[in-house]
């Protein structure tokens, strides 16, 4: 697919992943559109396409507000809808907001796809989570969906709205079951994308931070090498109308990682803890994701080492931190 001059859409393109994307494909020559809420407590934050080329342009809306973006969805080419609630927490907390954000609105955005611009490559950025406790590793697509806490019913929903469309209506939709995603632009404020983010915080401000139980395997992946899977997947036709797991780097203990934090960035501390209580009701224990499938159908393969992703991930918040915290 030629991407020079070709209209694109990111939903949540102002967040971790999607100001990456984006980031990507202006320097393909795409003319991207940005349609976010820019909420800061779900991850917009403007530094993050602070230096972008001019081949872009922000709306401010939710992607449920069909007025505000029906004129960029019916001229795109592309469709990354990566706007989202991530906070298992928060989900929790407050269900409804979360039914909102990740279901409804949804919804709202795939009736309008199908009203103004059926024929448009729709990728979706869905997640692992709603697998819960994993009954056997690796987790391929077949495994059983159990989802651990609201957050991951919405975003089963939400990803079964895009295949379900594909189906019965005929859009060209692709949903990519992501796994624990890191790098540059990532919050780090809070746990409400990752845990990863805080402990990179507390490494850059060589104080110490919490390893909640330790032995737990997971596996990472590195942003830039998620952004050639979306783009893997807007490519190749194959795809459409499927799900797939997407993963990266081997798994690696929660403590294993922690040392290799500290390592890299030469610096830092933890403390090793007993799991919360609260926070153990919803966790999915090891995870290792089997992404056979995708790799097949599009010939992608991660390219980052989780020792340099973590490398370059440090360095950048080393000189950006500021506009984060």
């Amino acid at each position: 697919m030629a991407w020079r001059d070709r209209p694109v859409v990111v939903t949540g393109g102002m967040g971790f992943i999607g100001s990456n994307l984006v980031l990507h494909l202006t320097r393909l020559g795409a003319a991207v559109t940005v349609v976010d809420r820019m909420l800061a407590q779900y991850g917009a934050n403007p530094f993050n396409l602070s230096n972008a080329p001019k081949n872009l342009t922000l709306i401010e809306a939710d992607i449920g507000a069909e007025a505000a973006i029906e004129a960029a969805v019916r001229d795109a080419a592309v469709i990354f809808n990566l706007a989202g609630q991530t906070s298992h927490m928060d989900s929790m907390q407050q269900p409804l907001e979360d039914l909102r954000l990740n279901q409804e609105a949804n919804l709202r955005f795939l009736e309008l796809i199908r009203r103004v611009n059926p024929q448009a490559r729709l990728v979706f950025s869905s997640t692992r989570q709603f697998y819960g406790l994993p009954q056997y590793l690796p987790v391929d697509e077949k495994h059983p969906i159990a989802p651990p806490d609201i957050n991951g019913v919405h975003k089963f929903a939400a990803e079964t709205y895009h295949l379900l469309y594909a189906r019965i209506y005929g859009l060209r939709a692709t949903a990519l079951r992501l796994t624990n995603v890191y790098g540059p632009r990532m919050r780090i404020r809070d746990a409400k994308q990752t845990f990863l983010g805080v402990w990179i915080r507390h490494v850059i401000e060589n104080s110490r931070f919490e390893v909640w139980g330790g032995t737990q395997k997971r596996d990472f992946t590195f942003v830039d090498d998620l952004v050639s899977a979306l783009i893997a997947a807007a490519e190749q036709d194959a795809t459409i109308g499927q799900a797939y797991n997407v993963g990266g780097c081997p798994p690696v203990s929660l403590k294993d990682l922690a040392d290799m934090l500290i390592r890299v960035a030469g610096q830092g501390r933890y403390d090793l803890l007993e799991f919360p209580a609260e926070r153990k009701k919803i966790d999915i224990g090891d995870y290792v994701a089997d992404d056979r499938a995708f790799r097949a159908a599009t010939g992608w393969q991660p390219k980052t080492s989780l020792e340099d992703g973590l490398a370059a991930t440090v360095a950048y918040y080393r000189q950006h931190a500021s506009h984060y915290l």
